[in-house]
């Protein structure tokens, strides 16, 4: 197989386009002889004089100038390829991204970040799919383009995060608890019947506990795996759930919050994605997007 000098490509464009040998050695910032020297590549390359000498100057053989079209837009895709993308046309833009989220992130952003992306990209379509745990292969391997969640101490170098808010635990009553008023003391908040969110099923696995005290024990009723599970479970009985204020906020609506009897460890929201889309124009917008979204108020 042959080896092709796209560098010839350059050079054959500004030749093409100056009918000068001086002319293209200026703009491509060469010395006369090596532009020669170039041209005469040029020509064993493609068996053509593609410029032949006219009384003091060049002119295009018929070749050359069949070729001079092709060449520039071969030489403008080539840097297209190779440019920085800084600007995209989002009117434009017909692409799917898939988040992985949880429920309480699309009852609280999802309709403002779809709103958000049909006004400016409406060529653009968002699938939500759930988080079932904290495993990165689907980012590395390509199958999610973004993700949120609270980023755990052993990040690896194959992720990305950007924090988006920062959160709190809360309890959460229906309206009427005998708690509906407040006042939970901490032995009320241990001995009460709790449903608890936890993506194993096991109660050590609660997705709470690292924001809770160490080796706090309560009365655990029932487990589900998410917060509108355990909202919707609290809603029509008497158990309480502890679940993050921010993230739950539009599922919350019509029950009773208050903060935990006891102190509890804040947490930070961010979003996740690896490294190969940092520079993808199309992934940076969907990333401020998210951002501005869920920025505090």
């Amino acid at each position: 197989m042959r080896i092709v000098d796209f560098n010839l490509l350059v050079a054959l464009n500004v030749l093409l386009s100056e009918g000068s040998v001086a002319g293209a050695a200026r703009r491509l910032r060469l010395s006369p002889s090596a532009t020669s020297r170039a041209l005469a590549r040029l020509r064993q390359a493609t068996g053509d004089p593609l410029l032949v000498r006219a009384g003091r100057g060049l002119v295009a053989t018929p070749k050359a100038i069949a070729l001079q079209e092709r060449v520039r837009r071969l030489v403008e895709d080539v840097e297209s390829v190779l440019r920085p993308d800084e600007l995209i046309d989002l009117a434009a833009v017909e692409r799917t991204f898939t988040l992985r989220t949880s429920d309480g992130f699309i009852e609280n952003f999802g309709a403002r970040l779809l709103a958000r992306v049909e006004i400016e990209a409406p060529g653009v379509r968002l699938n939500f799919i759930h988080k079932p745990n904290k495993d990165s292969t689907p980012l590395r391997e390509g199958l999610v383009d973004l993700e949120t969640g609270v980023v755990e101490e052993a990040l690896g170098p194959e992720v990305r995060a950007q924090a988006l808010f920062r959160d709190r635990l809360v309890c959460v009553v229906r309206k009427g608890h005998a708690f509906d008023a407040g006042g939970l003391s901490r032995a009320a908040y241990r001995k009460s019947p709790h449903v608890v969110v936890s993506r194993s099923g096991l109660e050590t696995g609660a997705v709470d506990l690292p924001f809770l005290p160490a080796g706090l024990k309560r009365h655990v009723r029932t487990i589900v795996s998410d917060f509108s599970a355990a909202l919707a479970l609290a809603r029509d009985t008497d158990l309480i759930a502890t679940v993050p204020e921010r993230h739950t906020a539009n599922l919350r609506h019509g029950m009773t919050s208050f903060s935990l009897p006891m102190p509890t460890t804040e947490f930070t929201v961010s979003m996740l994605w690896h490294p190969r889309m940092d520079a993808d124009p199309a992934h940076r917008w969907l990333r401020s997007c998210v951002r501005e979204v869920c920025a505090p108020s």
